[in-house]
């Protein structure tokens, strides 16, 4: 569905039309090596592998700043799905907030989930998994309020 995902990524097969050339559009989404997992139903769901590029130099660990990315482009995607252009839809983020709960060491994996989409006001939360210690764990939590343009270009 959709455009060719490039040569290292697989299409994913849940993911509302458009919304895969949205991101491809991205160059910052590509640095980060963002893949979509699947997007629809006021749901998004956004991978970002680990890489070297992306570690705070001390520690090795992911930098936080990639989580708070993460959080804020898979909740806007999902607010995309509850508007009536989903692709050229019409939002910019007023607050976001992230809570880092442990450092991670690998891929990270974000779900957002749309807890109000009103005519002006979106509002989403997220969670930020990793491997950790052997099994999958929340390494951030967080949300985002936006302000939705209905209709407005």
């Amino acid at each position: 569905m959709g455009a060719d995902p490039g040569p290292d990524r697989e299409p994913a097969p849940d993911v509302a039309p458009g919304i895969r050339e949205t991101v491809d559009r991205m160059e910052l989404f590509d640095w980060l090596g963002l893949e979509v997992e699947s997007v629809g139903d006021g749901r998004a769901t956004f991978r970002v592998p680990f890489d070297e590029k992306l570690a705070n130099v001390a520690s090795g660990t992911l930098h936080g700043g990639i989580a708070a990315t993460v959080i804020d482009t898979a909740s806007a995607f999902a607010l995309r799905t509850t508007m009536e252009e989903t692709t050229d839809a019409s939002l910019t983020t007023t607050d976001l907030n992230v809570r880092y709960v442990r450092p991670a060491r690998s891929d990270i994996r974000a779900v957002a989930e749309v807890v109000r989409s009103g005519r002006t006001v979106g509002v989403t939360e997220c969670e930020v998994t990793a491997r950790h210690e052997g099994e999958e764990k929340v390494v951030a939590t967080g949300g985002t309020t936006y302000r939705l343009f209905r209709g407005q270009s």
